[in-house]
């Protein structure tokens, strides 16, 4: 496991057509999936190309979400790339929280609080974040956005 984020880290999402409803943006329902999608690559960018997939089943550590929240600011239309800024804001024995702030030519469109549990897979019982996992993770804690 390497640690490569030495600053921000922002994953882009090209936002559809057939994401958006008939008002022309996105239907409300898709942005958690956006913020999950950022989270995913936040993992992939940290853990040397592993997301949540090979987490699970490769590395038998599962991160479900126990906690989201999100705040709209603004509607997220096809007319520009969806810029979604991650940063994990805690780390508890057992969980991490994510902060999702996603921008679209600059404008803040949606920022949200996603709190994972750590997990043995084969069972679903909780277990305390690896000690690799914490590694990554505490040096990029932003606990002054959380």
């Amino acid at each position: 496991m390497t640690n490569s984020q030495t600053t921000d880290f922002v994953h882009e999402i090209r936002v559809g057509w057939g994401d958006c409803d008939p008002a022309r943006i996105a239907y409300t329902g898709h942005l958690p999936g956006f913020a999950l999608q950022a989270i995913d690559a936040w993992w992939e960018h940290q853990l040397d190309g592993d997301g949540w997939y090979q987490m699970e089943l490769d590395r038998g550590t599962g991160t479900p979400f126990v906690h989201m929240s999100i705040d709209f600011r603004s509607p997220v239309t096809p007319r520009h790339r969806l810029a979604c800024s991650v940063w994990p804001v805690a780390l508890g024995q057992k969980s991490v929280t994510f902060r999702v702030e996603a921008r679209q030519d600059g404008t803040l469109c949606f920022e949200g609080k996603f709190v994972c549990v750590f997990i043995e897979p084969s069972d679903f019982s909780a277990k305390p974040a690896p000690a690799d996992y914490r590694a990554v993770i505490e040096p990029l804690l932003r606990p002054d956005l959380a």
